[in-house]
């Protein structure tokens, strides 16, 4: 018999497999590699005995019903007489296995035990075997809950179907009533300093402070708009809702929060325990939650701030938004507590930069990133939509036939499901057409090409884009946004390894070559007054000209396939014009492969349903990308991290 405590006090675990044949490569709450190495996570169906045959990869695809994990060469854990155990000669290392395991896996201490091992892999396991437990007593969980530590705690919140009376609820909260909200508010916001800050977080400090629910309601006529995100709304004497005072309130704590000297004075001065005050009280409103959830994750970018979170009982919360029908909420959690994560994955995911897919822990490998940028006015929670989903649909629902499933998100529903091993990322920035109505007059600076790509690609890189093949995908001015993105990379010899591990680009109705809106809003500047970024897109535009030599440049050095596809549908503009956002002519980069669709500028990135040849085509292209001998190539040259994930030695892809 080998004891638990002989395992956790002996060699580390090598490789892992599970009963599927698949190497447990770990996103999510399965179980990563110590020292290199995987341990298999199908506890349930522990025996006594296996036969190791044939390479490693060889035995990845033979099914196995019973999970086995190979010790280093040298170990002194021998198996028991009765375990009928065979070792291949060509194998140096040795199996060990828990025969104790499955006599006791339904004890709750027993799985808290392991999952707080201070072996990796072991309380990997110890988490999911939590995760999944069922039926127990309610005062067996909560005796649990309260003897959780916080590495197992966020562990459970990233795992799917964990019960939700593993976490406590949060400390007792003050009560403050509706009217003294807003000076808690103030007194927050005037304790944060507002010199030596960027002037867009000044500027939105002293509108909140200076204009309070009494100024607001004075004015008449005017228009408020809360971070460009349609929340709209015309003053009169009537009493300002307390939603519209608080979401003002929360956008300039969203500036601060993404200051890290801020984010720490935001904590000591009670900040985390105001927001849980207003997500409870205003628990019907999402535009509330969601600016709350994007503030705690830009605060979960700072461990030395974890403790924190924690203790205010804000671990729960995200885990219940996590499974949220709002894909802006659910994103939000997840990038939160993946951020809180440090057992598993350790990626930092910086505001704008959100895990479509796996939003949970997972045991599926991944073998490439797909990474999607929008364009001009777009989102990362409404670009990707399916094609004549209303906004108030609930993210998946069944269609009239009953066999599909409808999406919001279709690069989360489907291509998760039908390009599987893969990390799904997409981006999220703030674009104007105009100058007259600007989310902050200070930012127009901040809004070109050359600086947004570089702000991009930083976040990014410490998301973990390079570090393993990428894909992008760009729909309009994302498409340019990736190009300057790949310019940039090339001139960074930190960063080279990103552009040589790039497999494909994506561009959907991409202005290569400019776009005639660009020309209209010029010539009724004074109307209209165009803004930066549709300026940048003139027809003949040097800029877009030479960016497009070094993208040229790029994909011939590193053999890059290109997939675009073209509008042919005019849309209304306004000012009574209808026309082509891009024409064929400036969409066709005149690189890959090129395809022109019967469908508009908006529409062109959403496909109708799975069988739409829009879809049908960039799925084959994605799976293209990633041939099965570059899989096989990946895991014979990769050795899993700590964390889990592999991590790619210095080699061109191509």
């Amino acid at each position: 018999m080998v004891s638990r405590r002989n395992f956790s006090s002996g060699p580390r675990v090598t490789f892992l497999r599970n009963h599927s044949g698949k190497l447990a490569l770990f996103t999510s709450l399965g179980v990563v590699g110590i020292t290199g190495g995987l341990l298999f996570q199908e506890y349930n169906n522990v025996k006594h005995g296996f036969k190791v045959t044939g390479s490693v990869l060889e035995a990845e695809k033979r099914k196995k019903s019973f999970p086995y994990i190979y010790l280093p060469e040298g170990t002194k854990h021998e198996p028991p007489p009765d375990s009928n155990v065979t070792y291949d000669k060509s194998r140096k290392d040795k199996k060990v296995w828990f025969p104790w395991f499955q006599r006791f896996s339904h004890n709750p201490w027993t799985l808290l035990k392991l999952a707080q091992s201070e072996e990796h892999a072991v309380r990997l396991l110890g988490v999911k075997a939590l995760a999944e437990a069922k039926g127990w007593h309610v005062w067996q969980y909560q005796e649990i809950a309260q003897a959780l530590d916080t590495r197992t705690m966020v562990g459970l919140a990233r795992s799917q179907g964990a019960d939700a009376r593993f976490f406590l609820s949060p400390p007792k909260l003050k009560k403050i009533s509706a009217e003294f909200v807003e000076d808690e508010f103030r007194q927050l916001l005037s304790s944060l300093p507002t010199t030596g800050v960027d002037k867009c977080t000044a500027y939105f400090t002293s509108n909140a402070l200076q204009e309070g629910r009494i100024a607001m309601a004075e004015e008449r006529g005017g228009l408020w708009c809360f971070g460009g995100n349609g929340l709209s709304f015309a003053q009169s004497l009537s009493p300002v809702p307390d939603e519209k005072v608080n979401l003002f309130c929360l956008q300039a704590l969203l500036k601060h929060s993404m200051v890290p000297s801020h984010c720490m004075r935001f904590v000591r001065q009670g900040g985390l325990q105001l927001m849980q005050q207003i997500a409870k009280d205003q628990s019907d409103s999402l535009n509330i939650q969601r600016h709350i959830a994007q503030i705690i994750a830009n605060i979960s970018l700072h461990e030395s701030l974890h403790a924190d979170i924690f203790s205010s009982g804000w671990v729960g919360l995200l885990h219940s938004w996590l499974s949220s029908d709002d894909l802006n909420l659910s994103s939000e959690a997840a990038r939160a507590l993946a951020n809180l994560d440090r057992d598993f994955g350790r990626r930092k995911y910086e505001d704008g930069v959100y895990l479509y897919h796996p939003q949970y822990r997972s045991s599926e490998p991944v073998y490439a990133d797909i990474v999607f940028v929008h364009g001009l006015l777009g989102g990362a929670f409404k670009t990707w939509r399916q094609q004549d989903v209303g906004s108030d649909s609930k993210q998946t629902q069944e269609s009239d036939n009953g066999s599909e499933k409808q999406s919001l998100c279709w690069p989360k529903d489907w291509l998760a499901m039908d390009c599987p091993n893969v990390r799904i990322l997409a981006v999220e920035y703030e674009t104007q057409l105009s100058e007259w109505a600007p989310k902050c007059p200070f930012e127009s600076e901040k809004r070109s090409l050359s600086v947004r790509g570089k702000e991009m690609l930083k976040k990014l890189v410490q998301a973990g884009v390079g570090d393993r093949p990428v894909i992008w995908v760009g729909h309009s001015m994302g498409g340019l946004l990736i190009k300057q993105m790949l310019a940039d990379a090339r001139q960074n010899p930190e960063m080279k390894q990103l552009i040589s591990r790039t497999l494909g680009v994506v561009f959907y109705s991409t202005p290569h070559y400019g776009t005639p809106l660009a020309a209209i809003t010029t010539q009724a500047k004074l109307v209209l007054n165009p803004s930066i970024e549709v300026k940048e897109l003139s027809q003949g535009s040097n800029m877009l000209h030479e960016l497009h030599e070094q993208f040229k440049y790029v994909v011939s050095r590193y053999d890059i396939p290109i997939l675009s596809f073209g509008e042919t549908q005019k849309m209304d503009v306004g000012l009574n014009l209808k026309l082509l956002i891009v024409p064929p002519e400036s969409s066709d980069p005149k690189l890959g492969k090129h395809f022109n669709l019967e469908m508009n500028h908006l529409n062109v990135c959403k496909p109708q349903d799975k069988c739409a040849a829009l879809y049908q085509q960039t799925l084959e292209f994605l799976l293209d990308c990633i041939p099965q001998n570059r899989i096989t190539h990946i895991l014979q040259a990769n050795v899993p991290g700590q964390d889990g994930e592999y991590i790619l030695p210095e080699y061109n892809m191509k």
